[in-house]
């Protein structure tokens, strides 16, 4: 019976925080809410103590992460990607605790891949629950700005029963909880990290690209820091909620409005979704909701992913399908 209370009290105290989106939250210094964790000088607060730059050289990346632990809630921050060539750049937003529980750990990923010259960063989402690394529930976007230029808001709200990503207040992606994810579906708590660091082997076009320090370094922007969650004591995993408000008017979950956003933004900007690569599940895992036109668009975009057409080898085939996968990864 306590379990359940706690569950309840959890679950209307996150939704409470959702009913306050439109508003302006709180925003805490870094040193309130963070601590460097690695890096050295490569991570710089600003004066004002509500800013701060990680940046990636030939020596090292660097990072930080919030004192706390949470078992859900909603975390913000505004962030300025690195500018011109950033082939092989990865900056990570995310929420994970692999460091307590290394083989069965849970996360949330917003990473932002960098890209070529004249070419945007694209965005990247991903969860794992209890381990589950070898299940990639990745999706990749575009965006409808340069996020280099200035700074965007980037959100993560988890709930026991949902995990929605948003960009400038948009969302972009939401997923719930079935019965068959089991424990796909992060459930312990996270701390959250931000991090930049070398992904050359991958980031860019599968590798082709990499990191070319005659442009180092390579600086992310952070502020406006939101951490609202429950927090959690590490050694008891005990819960600390604040109170909750009166919870009359909370939404329970995404407005029409903002769901024709989302709507909106898929339909433009979706460049690649687990759900739909027939190449990695012949049948789509049980949380994913397929949208006959975003099936189609992709499938058009690429049929050999997205349409289960199998590949031909010829050196002719071989050469214009290298040519295709060059264009859509930048």
């Amino acid at each position: 019976m306590k379990n359940f209370l706690v569950k309840i009290f959890i679950f209307c105290y996150v939704l409470v925080l959702v009913s306050g989106f439109s508003e302006k939250l709180e925003t805490l210094s870094f040193d309130e809410g963070y601590s460097q964790l690695f890096g050295h000088d490569n991570l710089m607060v600003l004066e004002d103590g509500k800013s701060v730059h990680i940046s990636l050289d030939e020596r090292t990346g660097a990072g930080f992460v919030s004192q706390d632990l949470y078992l859900h809630g909603f975390f913000s921050a505004s962030i300025k990607l690195p500018e011109d060539y950033t082939a092989g750049v990865v900056v990570a937003f995310y929420m994970s605790n692999e460091n307590m529980f290394e083989k069965n750990h849970d996360e949330i990923d917003f990473e932002f891949l960098g890209n070529i010259r004249a070419k945007n960063w694209r965005i990247q989402t991903n969860i794992y629950g209890n381990g589950s690394t070898n299940v990639g529930r990745e999706e990749r976007y575009g965006l409808w700005f340069d996020p280099a230029e200035d700074f965007h808001t980037y959100t993560i709200l988890w709930t026991e029963s949902y995990i929605t990503f948003y960009v400038d207040n948009v969302p972009i992606r939401e997923i719930k909880r079935t019965q068959a994810m089991g424990g796909d579906f992060p459930s312990k708590p996270m701390s959250l990290y931000a991090t930049i660091w070398d992904g050359s082997s991958w980031a860019t076009n599968g590798g082709k690209y990499k990191v070319n320090y005659k442009y180092a370094p390579y600086i992310a922007k952070f502020s406006d820091f939101v951490l609202h969650g429950c927090a959690v004591d590490p050694i008891e995993l005990s819960h600390k909620c604040d109170t909750v408000q009166n919870s009359a008017s909370i939404p329970t979950g995404i407005s029409p409005d903002q769901r024709r956003k989302m709507e909106s933004f898929r339909k433009n900007y979706l460049k690649y979704s687990y759900c739909y690569d027939r190449t990695r599940y012949k049948v789509p895992l049980s949380e994913c909701v397929i949208d006959p036109k975003e099936a189609n668009r992709l499938r058009g975009f690429d049929p050999v992913t997205f349409g289960g057409v199998h590949r031909h080898h010829n050196k002719r085939h071989h050469q214009k399908q290298s040519r295709r996968e060059d264009t859509s990864a930048k």
